[in-house]
């Protein structure tokens, strides 16, 4: 007689694949339309169904009541966010981390330091009978923002149609780059607490720079490289056989499904590999992922399918149930190691303002072609989220302490997982709700949370009633941007006054001005297509005259106050016009 077998293995398989069933119905909705992330849902799922719930999925309980939830955690964490890394590098436009150098150095070193500095001053204070240096491990985990949630808020409706192209590639390889670069501040605490100063300065020299950072740049570019340089190869023979051969049958290299899934088998060999060696895998990854779509062949022949996207997606769906099944609720309330609710609800609100907002604001203008105002400043200082990088973070740093015979050591290895967990719970709740409230609770247009650089203008009084963003959006041809500032300089060579601009007229008037194309009609469409160019059509619906139009821009300007922008396809910043008094255009070299 057949047997009921209520294994854990079963039930996390029905539950997990029940809610990616019910949550795929209705995803287009919760993610594009409500603007939810999947994060938020799958992390309430995993809450509802561990142990707090209805304790259908109990992590302690794998393996027979034997697993170590700690190990796992670990693992799977370091799994999850080595392929998002490789992806991450993957979808980047070609040479970016090389054309960004200067954004990325200023996001890493001085930004990602101070991050540091302040997560530790909330926490020291916050916690009692805690010292600093001790405080500075905690807030290691927390510096670096988190890829799968900074990947969220890069892709998506919201993404496309409010952040602009430069400003999602500067976050999505800051936090593909910073996830990395946790182990310098993590490990310079850790040896200054179990070593003398000499001794731990040493290693983190050798150890932590030379042996994690270097050594992980180093295999991630030889592996990317030579991956690029194998999947050329193959692409190619199967090309030119296919040429050769009269019948078309050929032996193939690769075939299609093998080629859409490359990136994911390069992000578990980098990692593993990367992971033997005991050096920087999440490092190694972003790196490989880089360097492997260098020539951004790869990229373009894989941006119309979306495999890789949707293995990235069940990834992240999992790892979010997870965390919400192991959330370590009776440790917030721990008085024997110094927690207690209201201790870490102040800690996380003084960490989501205070840890990055303050230093991008003050930071920004160090980056121009990235961050190129105090609007889009505001966006990418506030969307720094704290998720699976800090769990991966606060595991290493359990075992770094949890068998040391130290009273203080010991209590920091108990005392890193409740405080870093809260952190991460905190963040992806408060970046989670964010854009659905303000999006609900605002009675003003949507078109205000716009971090692209554009102006949104009011709309003409002529013009049919249209509640619609794309029907009040400012669009300038370089070429006339160009044209006008030649008039300009003509005519001010001649002695010419130039026509006069008065700050009051409105957008509309200035956009004329310049020679812009302006659409106020219900029925001609904004369409934001391609890596971040945005052009006019009148009828929807005909892609054909959409793509065509696509084909032949390579650069669009946006208005941006009293400048004027001007990027190429990909979002890179090319130049930039600004409006003086008298309405005169000065182009800064």
């Amino acid at each position: 007689m057949p047997n009921l077998d209520v294994s854990e293995f079963n039930i996390v398989c029905s539950v997990l694949g029940a809610f990616i069933v019910v949550f795929g119905l209705c995803s287009y909705v919760v993610k594009e339309r409500a603007f939810v992330s999947e994060a938020l849902v799958a992390l309430l799922i995993g809450v509802a169904f561990g142990p707090i719930g209805s304790g259908w999925i109990v992590p302690e309980h794998f393996g027979d009541g034997n697993a170590d939830v700690k190990k796992i955690t670990l693992a799977f964490t370091r799994l999850v966010i080595g392929v998002q890394l490789v992806l991450a590098g993957v979808e980047l436009p070609s040479k970016y981390i090389w054309r960004e150098r200067w954004s990325l150095f200023v996001l890493l070193i001085p930004i990602m330091t101070m991050m540091w500095v302040i997560s530790a001053l909330f926490v020291f204070l916050l916690i009692p009978n805690l010292h600093y240096i001790e405080a500075l491990v905690i807030a290691a985990c927390v510096t670096p923002t988190d890829p799968i949630l900074a990947n969220s808020i890069v892709r998506g409706r919201f993404a496309e149609k409010y952040v602009a192209p430069h400003l999602r590639n500067i976050i999505s390889a800051e936090s593909g780059a910073n996830d990395g670069f946790g182990y310098p501040f993590l490990f310079l605490a850790t040896y200054l607490i179990k070593y003398e100063s000499g001794k731990a300065i040493g290693m983190w020299f050798y150890e932590t720079w030379c042996y994690n950072i270097f050594l992980s740049c180093a295999y991630g570019t030889v592996i990317g490289w030579l991956a690029k340089e194998v999947l050329h190869f193959s692409e190619k023979n199967i090309r030119l056989k296919l040429i050769k051969s009269s019948a078309g049958a050929s032996r193939k290299y690769i075939d299609k499904e093998s080629f859409l899934v490359f990136a994911i088998a390069l992000a578990l060999f980098t990692f593993g590999t990367a992971g033997l060696f005991g050096t920087d895998d999440l490092l190694a990854c972003f790196v490989a992922g880089n360097v492997f779509t260098w020539d951004d062949w790869f990229r373009i022949e894989t941006e119309k399918e979306h495999l890789q996207s949707t293995i990235d997606m069940l990834l992240n769906i999992s790892i979010f149930v997870y965390l919400g099944a192991i959330m370590p609720w009776s440790d917030f309330n721990n008085h024997e190691i110094g927690t207690s609710v209201w201790r870490l609800v102040v800690m996380g609100i003084c960490v989501l303002i205070a840890r990055r907002l303050p230093i991008v604001l003050a930071l920004y203008k160090f980056m121009p072609t990235t961050i190129k105002n105090f609007r889009e400043a505001m966006f990418a200082g506030f969307f720094g989220p704290i998720g699976v990088g800090a769990v991966f973070y606060a595991a290493i740093a359990y075992e770094q302490f949890e068998e040391s015979a130290d009273e203080r050591q010991h209590r920091l290895a108990e005392l890193v997982i409740p405080v870093v967990y809260f952190l991460a719970l905190s963040s992806i709740v408060v970046h989670g709700v964010t854009i659905p409230i303000i999006k609900l609770g605002q009675r003003i247009p949507i078109s205000s949370l716009d971090f692209r650089s554009i102006s949104i203008s009011r709309p003409s009084t002529s013009a049919p009633k249209n509640d619609s963003v794309f029907a009040r959006m400012k669009i300038f041809k370089p070429a006339d941007v160009d044209a006008r500032l030649k008039e300009m300089k003509d005519l001010e060579a001649r002695g010419v006054p130039p026509p006069m601009f008065d700050p009051k007229d409105s957008p509309e008037e200035f956009a004329q001005s310049v020679g812009s194309q302006f659409t106020n009609d219900e029925s001609s469409v904004d369409a934001f297509a391609g890596r971040g160019r945005r052009i006019t059509i009148q009828d929807p619906r005909d892609l054909a005259a959409l793509e065509e139009q696509i084909k032949k821009e390579s650069e669009v300007a946006f208005q941006e106050g009293n400048d004027i922008v001007v990027e190429d396809r990909d979002g890179f910043h090319q130049r930039l016009y600004h409006m003086k008094e008298g309405g005169r255009l000065e182009r800064e070299e």
